[in-house]
């Protein structure tokens, strides 16, 4: 699936209510997420790991909808010719 599809697919799901709670609300969701991954990284189990990464991913997708952002176009667009500071793949910042 790309990212665009996604993106898609949480807004059919989850946008209607999320758009209520608004941005700010959503926030709070997704940061909650971002601490469960955290968590799931130290106990460093793949499964619990899996359902992190993709719960972490789904609410910032919700979040760019919300605020307008097509997600998979702001990335291509920022990270297209590698490194967005020296342009290197791979990055050759110091």
């Amino acid at each position: 699936m790309r990212i665009a599809e996604f993106q898609k697919r949480i807004e059919d799901i989850y946008f209607q209510r999320d758009s209520k709670r608004g941005l700010a609300g959503t926030h709070m969701w997704f940061s909650e997420e971002v601490g469960e991954l955290t968590r799931a990284l130290r106990r460093g189990q793949r499964e619990e790991l899996e359902g992190e990464f993709a719960d972490v991913f789904a609410w910032l997708v919700s979040m760019a909808s919300i605020a307008g952002i097509d997600v998979e176009a702001a990335a291509r667009k920022k990270y297209e010719h590698g490194c967005p500071r020296c342009q290197g793949t791979p990055c050759r910042c110091p």
